[in-house]
Protein backbone atom coordinates (compact mmCIF):
# COMPACT_ATOMS: atom_id res chain seq x y z
CA UNK A 1 0.00 0.00 0.00
CA UNK A 2 2.77 2.29 0.99
CA UNK A 3 4.40 1.86 -2.17
CA UNK A 4 1.34 2.64 -4.73
CA UNK A 5 0.81 5.66 -2.06
CA UNK A 6 4.41 6.89 -2.96
CA UNK A 7 4.20 6.10 -6.45
CA UNK A 8 0.88 8.27 -6.42
CA UNK A 9 2.15 11.36 -4.92
CA UNK A 10 5.67 11.20 -6.81
CA UNK A 11 3.54 11.82 -9.83
CA UNK A 12 1.17 14.98 -8.67
CA UNK A 13 3.52 17.99 -9.72
CA UNK A 14 2.36 19.81 -6.86
CA UNK A 15 4.30 18.08 -4.44
CA UNK A 16 7.56 18.71 -4.59
CA UNK A 17 9.54 16.67 -2.45
CA UNK A 18 12.43 14.43 -2.50
CA UNK A 19 11.16 11.04 -2.15
CA UNK A 20 13.98 9.64 -2.46
CA UNK A 21 14.95 11.00 0.74
CA UNK A 22 11.97 10.10 2.17
CA UNK A 23 10.74 7.04 4.31
CA UNK A 24 7.31 5.70 5.83
CA UNK A 25 7.73 7.16 8.70
CA UNK A 26 9.31 10.78 7.43
CA UNK A 27 7.61 13.67 8.34
CA UNK A 28 6.27 15.30 5.74
CA UNK A 29 5.66 18.42 6.39
CA UNK A 30 9.40 19.00 7.92
CA UNK A 31 10.67 17.42 4.43
CA UNK A 32 8.70 20.20 2.87
CA UNK A 33 4.82 19.56 2.47
CA UNK A 34 2.55 22.88 2.51
CA UNK A 35 -1.19 22.89 3.52
CA UNK A 36 -1.30 23.37 -0.41
CA UNK A 37 -0.20 19.85 -1.14
CA UNK A 38 -1.85 18.43 1.83
CA UNK A 39 -5.22 19.22 -0.09
CA UNK A 40 -3.69 17.72 -3.60
CA UNK A 41 -2.46 14.69 -1.65
CA UNK A 42 -6.23 14.13 -0.39
CA UNK A 43 -7.77 14.91 -3.65
CA UNK A 44 -5.59 12.56 -5.43
CA UNK A 45 -6.26 10.08 -2.76
CA UNK A 46 -9.65 10.27 -3.35
CA UNK A 47 -9.49 9.32 -6.61
CA UNK A 48 -7.13 7.03 -6.81
CA UNK A 49 -8.72 4.79 -4.09
CA UNK A 50 -11.91 5.61 -4.44
CA UNK A 51 -12.54 6.67 -0.85
CA UNK A 52 -13.20 10.02 0.52
CA UNK A 53 -11.91 11.23 3.86
CA UNK A 54 -14.49 12.07 6.42
CA UNK A 55 -13.87 15.13 8.38
CA UNK A 56 -12.74 13.60 11.23
CA UNK A 57 -9.66 12.65 9.47
CA UNK A 58 -8.22 15.81 7.84
CA UNK A 59 -6.03 16.21 10.29
CA UNK A 60 -2.16 17.07 10.06
CA UNK A 61 -1.47 14.05 11.58
CA UNK A 62 -2.93 12.39 8.83
CA UNK A 63 -0.95 13.17 6.62
CA UNK A 64 2.02 13.64 8.63
CA UNK A 65 3.81 10.44 6.90
CA UNK A 66 3.52 7.91 4.41
CA UNK A 67 2.62 5.31 7.19
CA UNK A 68 0.13 7.50 8.31
CA UNK A 69 -1.28 8.30 5.12
CA UNK A 70 -1.30 4.66 4.52
CA UNK A 71 -2.79 3.55 7.29
CA UNK A 72 -5.95 6.36 6.90
CA UNK A 73 -6.32 5.09 3.61
CA UNK A 74 -6.22 1.15 4.46
CA UNK A 75 -9.29 2.15 7.14
CA UNK A 76 -11.40 3.72 4.28
CA UNK A 77 -10.97 1.27 2.11
CA UNK A 78 -11.80 -1.63 4.38
CA UNK A 79 -14.55 0.32 5.27
CA UNK A 80 -15.93 1.16 1.69
CA UNK A 81 -15.94 -2.56 1.06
Amino acid sequence: MIDRIRALLEQQPMISLDFNTITDDTNLYDAGLTSFATVQVMLALEEEFNIEFPEAMLTRRTFSSLANVADAVSLLTQRAA
